[in-house]
């Protein structure tokens, strides 16, 4: 192997570090999430382990970012967003950002209502703003209901109970904006 190669490796460590931080994600939730265990992970940001393809993987999916960024390849000149639908908790989730780190856009689908795996309020820190593209949502915010179709838009303060989910047969989808701590709740590994 040769030194530029070595480089690419030596630096992979930091910035898994850096975009699990940005994630507000620990080690053993990652560990969850991607199959790896939390010592390995540990070891693959501390640069005491040389990563693989089968380690990276599942960190690129994980973080939401291209395989690309974790290695620092080189810019292709390229500024169009490859668009690679995650699935949780029963939604689509579409990143339409990807850089980590500040404000994220996402595309979410919602399924038809009563497919949807859960009616639980959840409450989190920052701060969120969806704007409905098709279909109906039922939006629940503390002990108020509402109901937005296609052109209506919320934002609201994530400390807040709520939850969102379709209305009718269609699957509804949405435009979404929210932060780290945002991200961290609506695309995290299931709570044991």
């Amino acid at each position: 192997m040769g030194k530029v190669e070595e480089d690419v490796l030596a630096g992979v460590g930091s910035r898994l570090h850096e975009l699990r931080r940005a994630r507000g994600t620990t080690l053993a939730e990652l560990a969850a999430e991607t199959g790896l265990t939390a010592s390995t992970l540990s070891r693959l940001e501390n640069g005491k382990l040389r990563p693989t393809l089968e380690q990276l993987l599942p960190l690129a999916r994980a973080h939401g970012v291209p395989l690309d960024d974790l290695v620092a390849a080189p810019p292709t000149g390229d500024p169009r967003i490859h668009l690679r639908p995650i699935r949780r908790f029963g939604l689509t989730i579409v990143p339409l950002t990807r850089r980590p780190g500040g404000v994220q856009a996402y595309k979410v689908v919602y399924p038809p209502a009563g497919r949807a795996q859960t009616r639980k309020l959840q409450s989190h820190d920052g701060y969120e703003w969806f704007y409905v593209l098709n279909g109906n949502v039922r939006f629940r915010l503390g002990e108020q209901e509402y109901e937005l179709g296609p052109g209506e838009a919320a934002e609201f303060d994530t400390r807040t109970p709520h939850w969102i989910g379709s209305v009718g047969a269609q699957p509804a989808e949405l435009l979404t904006l929210f932060g780290a701590q945002g991200e961290r709740a609506h695309l995290a590994a299931p709570a044991p």
